[in-house]
């Protein structure tokens, strides 16, 4: 007989906590100047590309993106997703011009001088038909990042659908607003210093808070339905992906504070 997961008042809780622990992470706090900045976009850019992974598994999932073309049978999930899909891959700069948000948060990075040439060469590898992790490794990337984007990719490849709407939403749309608000409000920089992040985090803010995360939320509400073992899985797969968020961010907060005491 198969194992009947109820989702226990133990687990929302939890998930309740690590959600404030990600909202209160001291990595805002550590970002004290712009050698600060730079150091942290360095790695979070890994985290900005392969987001974009879940929203294309999702894509695959409740759309169809094959030749020939059929209808699938929630047509208001396919109408939600391929609506965020547009913001995120298609979105407008502020010069008015279509960009991906991973095309904005890369000016954003050169406009405050920071380094992309580690993920250039992870991006030429990975063109070049690397996979990720090999490529992660091949250009010397740090180990909080390997592992966060092995579990992004491994979700996204290799679990459930269910389980990867409970990492785009719990672990991305749902937290990012509050955490890059948390971000704006503790950070030590003057946002005149770095224009391009500013705009990157607000349409974050905007759309997340406003669009995207009510629309992941209705997706996920609608597959999950009245199963308490469906509901289970998605409190265990978010708590997951946020675990993986906080030892992304301890592990950038402590290259800060190493680059800082040096």
């Amino acid at each position: 007989m198969a194992t009947v997961l109820i989702a226990r008042t133990d687990d929302v809780t939890t998930l309740a906590d690590l959600r404030h622990q990600l909202e209160q992470h001291p990595v805002f706090e550590s970002l004290a100047s712009i050698d600060d900045l730079r150091e942290f976009m360095r790695a979070h850019v890994f985290a900005v590309w392969d987001f974009m992974s879940l929203l294309k598994r999702l894509q695959r999932d409740l759309t169809c993106v094959d030749v020939p073309w059929m209808p699938r049978g929630d047509r208001l999930a396919a109408h939600l997703i391929n609506e965020i899909v547009l913001g995120e891959e298609s979105d407008i700069a502020p010069d008015g011009q279509p960009a991906s948000h991973l095309d904005i948060y890369l000016d954003a990075m050169r406009e405050i001088g920071a380094d992309t040439s580690l993920f250039d060469r992870f991006m030429n590898l990975v063109v070049g038909g690397m996979e990720p992790i090999d490529a992660l490794h091949t250009i010397g990337a740090p180990e909080h990042v390997r592992n966060f984007v092995g579990h992004t990719l491994r979700v996204a490849s290799e679990e459930p659908t269910l389980s990867v709407m409970a990492n785009f939403f719990h672990g991305r749309e749902n937290v990012i607003p509050q955490m890059f608000n948390a971000l704006l409000a503790n950070w030590q920089i003057g946002e005149e210093q770095a224009p391009m992040f500013v705009f990157y985090l607000k349409r974050h803010i905007e759309v997340d808070g406003e669009s995207h995360g009510p629309m992941a939320q209705q997706i996920i509400e609608g597959a999950i339905g009245r199963s308490s073992d469906r509901r289970a899985t998605v409190t265990q797969a978010a708590i997951e992906s946020i675990r993986a968020r906080l030892a992304l961010w301890d592990g950038v907060h402590a290259s800060l504070l190493e680059l800082q005491a040096a």
